[in-house]
């Protein structure tokens, strides 16, 4: 496996000063980065698909041991808050269980029973989308996730760092990242992980844009659960409405809060009718608005 190897450039690693150690981990980062390119149209057309399934009703499940297990659930739970994703539609499977996010379960990775158990625990089903991470592409907990869930007739998504990884081989959307070797040898916390943050970066974000969470490069889905967020909100209303600050903050309250809501609000329609607009688009602002505007 290429992530594992040793690279004699950086054998004296040790000796070197600060600079020149923290210049090659830059150099790493930057290339890991870059190894995400030629995957591009993987993770577009893997995006694709899960909207399709998610708007079913389907979950997004995160599966993974180790470093990989945790970069998962660090996506998913960005997603509630930023884009308002309901929690009860997302699932994290992690080698060794919850514990094991913040603590090493030894041989967790190895349990092909318990990754078939979590599809089977957690009634994994055709609507659901379920992504497994390893930078070896060998784990057999996540390789035995995949597996369980295709057989199911869930959409699997493998993401690795090493060409010909069993784990690209039993899903039916592969994401290969080959970031090759690291500058700490095996030590897969760096560069292939970088890249498999990259790629969930990317792929979950395109899939929330899809599923209508974002309009005119705005978090129109977003909670406002803090005074900064209330002052984006706030912010988002008017420069979407063109309306001034008194107006957003009345659309947001008379919303309770919904900032789909509160845009057609402020631009001049009833709660009632704001909400039927979203409900008949499928909470689309875009032809919300557009469908709005023809009734004026």
């Amino acid at each position: 496996m290429a992530t594992e190897h040793f690279s004699t450039r950086y054998q004296d690693l040790d000796t070197w000063p600060s600079l020149d150690v923290l210049s090659a981990f830059y150099e790493g980062q930057l290339s890991a980065v870059a190894a995400v390119r030629p995957s591009l149209p993987a993770i577009a057309a893997a995006a694709e698909e899960a909207v399709k399934r998610l708007r079913r009703g389907g979950r997004l499940v995160y599966a993974g041991a180790g470093t990989s297990g945790r970069i998962g659930v660090q996506d998913g739970t960005e997603l509630p808050p930023t884009f308002n994703w309901p929690e009860d539609k997302l699932v994290y499977l992690i080698a060794g269980g919850q514990g094991a996010i913040m603590q090493a379960v030894e041989n967790a990775e190895d349990s092909v029973e318990d990754g078939i158990a979590g599809i089977r625990d957690n009634a994994i089903g055709p609507d659901d989308v379920v992504i497994g991470v390893a930078a070896s592409g060998r784990t057999p907990f996540t390789i035995a996730v995949l597996k369980e869930a295709a057989a199911r007739g869930a959409q699997t998504i493998g993401i690795a760092n090493n060409q010909d990884a069993p784990l690209l081989g039993v899903c039916s959307h592969p994401i290969l990242a080959d970031t090759g070797e690291e500058v700490i040898a095996g030590s897969t916390r760096m560069k292939a992980g970088t890249a498999q943050k990259v790629i969930l970066n990317l792929l979950s974000t395109l899939i929330m844009v899809r599923m209508d969470r974002v309009y005119r490069g705005l978090m129109v889905n977003m909670r406002a659960t803090n005074a900064k967020l209330r002052r984006r909100s706030e912010i988002m209303v008017s420069q979407i409405t063109d309306c001034d600050d008194a107006t957003a903050v009345e659309a947001i309250r008379k919303a309770d809060g919904d900032l789909k809501t509160a845009v057609l609000i402020a631009m001049g329609a009833g709660l009632p009718e704001a909400q039927d607009a979203l409900a008949r688009n499928d909470g689309n602002l875009r032809k919300a608005l557009a469908d709005f505007s023809k009734r004026e």
